[in-house]
């Protein structure tokens, strides 16, 4: 379908890639990989006929078609969500108009038996079987099919496009491209905007309803779902694997580790061939030798490894102070505009330490109830924060707060602090910013650049509850990585929006699902939800219809369940109480143990050994009060 001969690309003196060969067939999943700057997006622009190459070229087969959408565009917005979405049927339209056309010239004539009257009916004979062939019958239904996989609802269908955020709007124009089958597909990043059942929704689309697929994105478990193929593009040049993702990550270490064994066998023959040039270069017996080894030099070509990836690069948040036990607690927690009810009746209780997912269709009040956490709106209900609390936040606006004069690493220098100082290169350059790249001022970056750059700061400033909104949007998978390391080590609190299955695998350990104006505990990580989902809801085809989806509830039995409730609640007061009076010992005791350290650092305090001896009281007093502290908890918990 598509051929790609000796393609080259070059900006500036050095080539972005050159030499590059590969054909993408019928039915190919292809998943295009590389490090940011690698030119990925390069690649598909081109296949895209969208932009030239330096060099080499791009054979497509007549009968086939490319559809391309790339990672930001300029969207119209003079149209409604269905006017939008039915240009991608331009052509059935047209035939239909012609159809009728043909139909009412058959109806007018009267020259049944001339030549003339046969072309026509055969004309329309032949457009009318066309029209069925491409679905012209039932075009509607598949628009609205697709445009409620993609998220929106049946009352947005004739809501104008200017209502919907660029996201949604770039909904709007996959929608359009997956409605035009085209033969072969070129996918930029399409899950950027899209929550967990559109992405899952997408993958079935892709696996089973597409011919050929090139798709660059960052979703590990989206591109596993999908591809099974992998193209990657590193050094200039392209290497090309006939597996999945996470076999290819697997063929590709392998592959490293023989790039780096061959450069080192090559840098000691290097040596070699040096040495003896140094030694006999000026002895005449050997000029003959020495000549040849000159040349044999001249004749070696540099081996070359892949770009060292940066996942050995470990980064932590730096130690905050210690926290109350309940950071959040939402009690009927509600939030509304005008009439339209966003969520209401919400309860929620986050513990110290507990890293928590907010999943959910867009639209369904993820951010809104992070805004109400962050006091940003006002909203219904009870909202407490807990003791001592100090929130770290991430969200797309957080970008925008940023300095525009200085520079990147200016901007991550002044929040900074002890010995991650010195390694403020290595981190900029886990988040693509190595080089050069640290000295642009915030100004001229893009909005994805700004974003990553507001995402370093917050790793470097200490916080006890971080909230992240989308935070793996615009990060590549080795930054990822570093992030969920970061995450995962992190001590305090964690509070994660995001539609990033494989983030959030490992991280998570209690998931709200936020739906139906409502939000639900479900306990367990990403995929225990995902399963117990898909197992209990055969019926989101239901949902495609515009059902409701139904939610088991237990029934309630009377008076008894009422007394057992009580006694349960009365029993989680005394445990919470508990806790909290433990607390406070650890506290008391730990507060007594800094002043004697104070005074122990005197010569004073150095020189009396009563003191020695109280400081080891403490400390073991102090081993004592947390032991009694986390069996509280567990008894807690178990309540």
């Amino acid at each position: 379908m598509v051929s790609v001969d000796s393609l080259a690309v070059e900006f500036g003196a050095k080539p972005l890639f050159s030499g590059v060969s590969y054909v993408i067939g019928d039915k190919d999943r292809i998943a295009l990989v590389g490090k940011n700057g690698a030119g990925k997006s390069t690649m598909l622009k081109i296949l895209a006929g969208l932009q030239k190459p330096t060099s080499g070229s791009v054979s497509i087969s007549k009968e086939s078609s490319v559809g391309y959408l790339p990672q930001v565009m300029k969207l119209a917005d003079s149209r409604t969500v269905r006017q939008e979405a039915e240009l991608a049927f331009s052509g059935i339209r047209e035939m239909e108009a012609e159809i009728a056309r043909l139909n009412d010239q058959l109806s007018e004539r009267t020259d049944f038996e001339s030549e003339e009257y046969h072309a026509l009916i055969e004309r329309f004979s032949h457009q009318s079987e066309r029209y069925q062939m491409m679905g012209g019958s039932n075009y509607q239904a598949e628009l609205e099919q697709t445009l409620t996989g993609l998220g929106f609802r049946r009352e947005d269908f004739d809501r104008p496009t200017s209502e919907f955020s660029g996201g949604w709007r770039m909904r709007i124009e996959l929608a359009k491209l997956l409605l035009m089958h085209p033969d072969v597909l070129l996918l930029d990043e399409p899950t950027n905007h899209l929550d967990i059942e559109s992405i899952q929704w997408l993958e079935d689309f892709l696996a089973h309803r597409c011919s050929a697929v090139m798709l660059v994105s960052h979703d590990r478990a989206f591109l596993n779902n999908v591809t099974t193929r992998t193209i990657e593009i590193t050094c200039g040049t392209i290497h090309d694997y006939k597996v999945k993702y996470d076999q290819y990550v697997k063929l590709r270490a392998e592959r490293r580790q023989q790039q780096i064994r061959a450069y080192e066998n090559q840098q000691k023959e290097i040596a070699d061939i040096k040495d003896f040039i140094e030694r006999f270069r000026y002895k005449p017996t050997k000029s003959n030798q020495v000549q040849s080894r000159i040349k044999a030099l001249e004749k070696i070509v540099p081996i070359e490894i892949d770009e060292v990836d940066n996942r050995h690069l470990r980064l932590k948040f730096p130690p905050a102070q210690r926290s109350g036990d309940y950071p959040v607690i939402c009690e009927g927690v509600a939030k509304a505009y005008g009439t339209h009810t966003v969520f209401s009746g919400v309860d929620m209780t986050i513990k110290r330490g507990e890293k928590v997912a907010f999943v959910g269709r867009n639209g369904e009040g993820k951010s809104t109830l992070v805004k109400c956490i962050m006091g940003e709106i006002p909203f219904d209900g009870n909202l407490k924060i807990g003791h001592n609390i100090s929130i770290g936040y991430y969200a797309q606006n957080q970008a925008q707060l940023l300095d525009d004069e200085l520079t990147v690493y200016d901007t991550i220098d002044s929040v900074a602090v002890g010995d991650v100082r010195t390694r403020i290169n290595d981190i900029l350059g886990a988040f693509m910013f190595g080089g050069e790249e640290n000295q642009k001022k915030v100004k001229v970056l893009s909005g994805g650049e700004r974003s990553r750059l507001a995402m370093i700061r917050l790793l470097l400033t200490p916080n006890n509850l971080l909230i992240l909104d989308e935070p793996t949007n615009h990060l590549d998978m080795v930054t990822k990585d570093v992030l969920k390391e970061a995450v995962q080590a992190f001590d305090g609190t964690v509070i994660l929006v995001s539609h990033d299955r494989e983030f959030l695998d490992g991280l998570v350990s209690k998931v709200y699902e936020f739906g139906d104006g409502k939000v639900r505990e479900h306990l367990g990580g990403i995929y225990d939800f995902l399963q117990r989902r898909n197992m209990d809801n055969l019926a989101d085809i239901g949902r495609m219809k515009g059902e409701q989806v139904p939610v088991r509830q237990e029934k309630p039995s009377g008076k008894v369940d009422y007394e057992a409730q009580k006694e349960l609640e009365r029993k989680r007061k005394k445990a919470e109480r508990k806790v909290a009076d433990c607390e406070k010992e650890v506290t008391r005791i730990e507060n007594e143990i800094k002043d004697l350290e104070g005074w122990l650092a005197t010569p004073e305090g150095a020189a009396n050994p009563a003191m020695f001896e109280a400081y080891g009281k403490l400390k073991t007093d102090l081993a004592a009060a947390e032991a009694r502290w986390e069996e509280a908890m567990m008894a807690a918990d178990e309540v």
